[in-house]
């Protein structure tokens, strides 16, 4: 609100106006004095006669004020209707949409408002949903946006008007946002007056609010699907989540792949549903998760909308190799092998050492021989090819071709980085060159691979890692041995190891104990010097006395390394059929935790930003060496689930980002609803192909426009603080336009206007005279 300022035009009359009033207070008294009656009624009628006389009398001093107002026509007013599909809603007892009651204040009877705006201010008309667009008379309001996309709306103002005297922004709307989590990002706007339309008694309704998915490695379900669900008028009732696999339009509908039914309690405002599904295929699937009342007579919703939303599962391509490195051939390989068989995500490489080298002298009766005679008859191997008594006798198992591993364990790193985890078992330090263990400890530190060392005859102290570059990226110190075990080990899992999926066998505590307590116990165990800080102790063994550490686990650098110190896990597989299962089980979830979350040459990743509108897209390129790629040409590749036809796909390229060499990004707006898969191609500067990686994600617009079907007046209120605004109902526009040209604007006119030659004057001079002569009737005085 401007203030005015008063000043007296007739300056020169101030003497004789003074003079005037003390000689009108002199008369006042001396004939008030003279008559009779109750001293507190003369005072009053007195005073009244004397501030009668004043009022007239200051009317010869001329006084005038001044005023600044927004000057007519000069400033800019944007008014932005929201043309989003959540004003199609009809809150509960309302007679009408929300649409309909802004139809009503914006082309009704309840419109006068625009006009008075008009007359003061250039007016600016705007739609909003998904985008802002110009409109002239919102004759084009069909509320069928797919969003509501508020805050980019009010900045688009701002950018629009640049340089124009902006004064304010009229924004009608039920305040429901789905990018204005942060009001602070709105600083430097205009005031703002939002008009709230809606009932903060929206009906009964089960929105979805929030999806998330979980990639474990639990053999049965290794995908969990996580739903936040906000109910209103479901106090009681039983609620069902189904989810669906999707399909292309047209084909039937297939059958759920999990289901979850949950009652509401009564004062519950959400319910979680968490279901659990292992997927038939690898990479990119999507799912269709719908949430409903579990009675088939049940209530109508408010809306339906916000009851599905599509889910997108991302296990990667797979399989992914594991080499397995051995100093002998022994049970765990065995039962290591046959397990990888039925998981079609893991495929195991394996180097293993069938005997060692020999010491460098001539045997007798092998005069001039200096070939191995494990050897002797295969084949017409010349001098360069045949094995020699001074080199170890290596077997190569699960290789892709002949040159993979023909010269031992990988020594530079573009030969170790192909794999994502390396095992290592029962072979001791000497086995490792100091170069191939430095180059180990930067597969794991600098590639992000995982490493796992099992126990045996030469594993951990045994085998003298102590001190070097293996030793160190151990989760255990193997300078010190704890002592001797005193009897059988029996497994047992640490209250971290309990929180591990991947540790358990069983979904349930009670039964994960029965487990245990029936397993077979072990004999060998490679005592440790002890547990390092920053290490996870998971499972213990006890020999009856006290426990010892049995798997332990730790991040190192970009990537992961455990211990597992049993060097006889195979024996948890004998006795029955259930134990074989189960030993198979745990390498397997074992082996995927060694594999998951391990960079690949080419990753790309899609982020949805926090409006809603738009999803950044990231390709991070490397050499075999894992050096990022530069100067590459990355091609990407948005196609929409379950979409045919020419227009199904569109290619996008990627810009190199500034901050990171190797990384590219862009930018995808989608248009429609579902599932989106993006296929991303690298090409190098030579012109040769540098890798290719896929993602997915997905976009719910109807989901988060109808995620919540209260007004959100408390954002309005914060927007309106933060910018000088006030938020107003629909009944209160036009009171409030008509003073919006008092309020402060960027151009301004100042309008100096009489005081005494105006009505008020000798209205409040005449009120002062009939009150004295009131109160002279009323008590008889002459």
């Amino acid at each position: 609100m401007l203030l005015a300022t008063v000043f007296l035009a007739g300056g020169d009359w101030l003497v004789p106006v003074l003079w005037a009033l003390a000689g009108a207070l002199v008369f006042v008294l001396w004939s008030y004095v003279r008559s009779s009656g109750p001293a507190r009624v003369r005072v009053g009628c007195a005073v009244l006669k004397f501030l009668g006389l004043a009022a007239l009398l200051l009317c010869l001093l001329e006084p005038m004020w001044t005023r600044e107002r927004a000057k007519p026509g000069a400033n800019v007013f944007a008014v932005i209707a929201d043309n989003s599909r959540s004003m199609t809603l009809r809150d509960e007892a309302a007679s009408g949409t929300r649409g309909d009651a802004l139809r009503e204040t914006l082309l009704g009877k309840h419109s006068t408002w625009r006009q008075t705006l008009a007359t003061s201010f250039d007016v600016r008309n705007y739609l909003a949903d998904s985008r802002l667009r110009p409109t002239e008379t919102f004759g084009e309001l069909t509320l069928d946006g797919r969003a509501s996309a508020l805050g980019d709306a009010l900045s688009q103002i701002v950018t629009r008007h640049r340089g124009q005297p902006l004064a304010g922004v009229m924004l009608l709307t039920d305040g429901i946002a789905g990018d204005l989590s942060d009001p602070a990002l709105l600083e430097g706007l205009p005031p703002v007056y939002p008009v709230v339309f809606g009932s903060d008694k929206a009906g009964r309704d089960a929105a979805i609010a929030n999806t998330s998915v979980t990639l474990t490695a639990f053999d049965d379900a290794p995908v969990t699907v996580q739903a936040d669900v906000a109910v209103a008028g479901f106090a009681g009732e039983e609620l069902i989540a189904r989810l669906f696999p999707l399909t292309p339009p047209g084909e039937k509908e297939a059958k759920s792949v999990a289901e979850e039914s949950l009652k509401v309690p009564a004062d519950a405002g959400k319910v979680v549903f968490r279901l659990q599904f292992r997927p038939e295929k690898p990479g990119v699937v999507f799912y269709r998760l719908v949430v409903g009342a579990k009675a088939v007579d049940a209530r109508p919703e408010a809306t339906m909308a916000n009851n599905e939303a599509i889910v997108t599962v991302d296990r990667g391509g797979g399989p992914f190799r594991i080499l397995y490195v051995a100093g002998r051939p022994n049970w765990e390989y065995k039962f290591l092998r046959r397990a990888i068989e039925a998981d079609d995500q893991t495929q195991l490489v394996a180097l293993i050492r069938i005997a060692k080298r020999e010491p460098k002298f001539e045997f007798k009766g092998r005069a001039g021989e200096s070939s191995n005679p494990l050897f002797r008859g295969f084949g017409n191997q010349s001098k360069e090819e045949v094995e020699r008594y001074d080199k170890p006798v290596m077997v190569r198992l699960g290789t892709e071709n002949e040159t993979e591993l023909a010269g031992g364990f990988p020594k530079i790193a573009e030969d170790l980085f192909r794999y994502r985890a390396v095992i290592v078992d029962d072979v001791e330090a000497e086995f490792f060159s100091a170069d191939q263990m430095s180059l180990l400890q930067r597969f794991v530190s600098e590639r992000g691979g995982g490493f796992l060392m099992l126990g045996g005859a030469e594993s951990f102290s045994d085998g003298k890692f102590a001190r070097t570059a293996i030793g160190e990226m151990l989760p255990v110190y193997l300078d010190g041995k704890a002592g001797e075990p005193s009897g059988e080990l029996r497994w047992g899992l640490t209250r971290e190891g309990w929180l591990q999926p991947w540790v358990r066998l069983r979904t349930s505590e009670a039964e994960e104990r029965k487990r245990l307590d029936a397993q077979p116990h072990f004999d060998v165990l490679n005592r440790a010097g002890g547990v390092k800080p920053a290490a996870s102790l998971l499972a213990t063994v006890n020999d009856g006395q006290k426990d010892h550490p049995s798997l332990v686990t730790q991040r190192f650098g970009r990537g992961r390394t455990g211990a597992l110190l049993v060097g006889d896990l195979w024996r948890s597989g004998l006795g029955d059929e259930q134990g074989q299962k189960d030993l198979g089980r745990t390498w397997r979830q074992i082996l995927r935790w060694l594999v998951a979350d391990v960079p690949s040459l080419t990753e790309v990743r899609a982020e949805p930003r926090a409006d809603g509108q738009s999803v950044k897209i990231e390709v991070r390129s490397r050499t075999p060496a894992y050096e990022p790629v530069e100067n590459a040409t990355v091609t990407l590749k948005v196609q929409r689930a379950g979409a045919t036809g020419p227009d199904a796909s569109i290619e996008l390229p990627a810009e190199a980002a500034v901050n990171e060499p190797g990384l590219y990004t862009a930018e995808f707006f989608p248009r429609e609803s579902g599932g989106y898969r993006v296929n991303a191609s690298v090409t190098s500067d030579g012109g040769a192909n540098a890798g290719t990686a896929e993602t997915g994600w997905s976009t719910n617009m109807d989901g988060a426009e109808f995620r919540a079907l209260v007004p959100n007046r408390a954002l309005m209120e914060e927007i309106a603080r933060r910018t000088g605004g006030e938020v107003v109902s629909p009944e209160r526009l036009e009171a409030l336009v008509s003073k919006l040209p008092e309020r402060k604007a960027p151009v301004n006119e100042t309008v100096t206007e009489p005081l005494w030659h105006t009505p008020w004057v000798f209205l409040i001079a005449l009120a002062f005279f009939l009150g004295e002569w009131g109160l002279r009737r009323r008590f008889g005085l002459a």
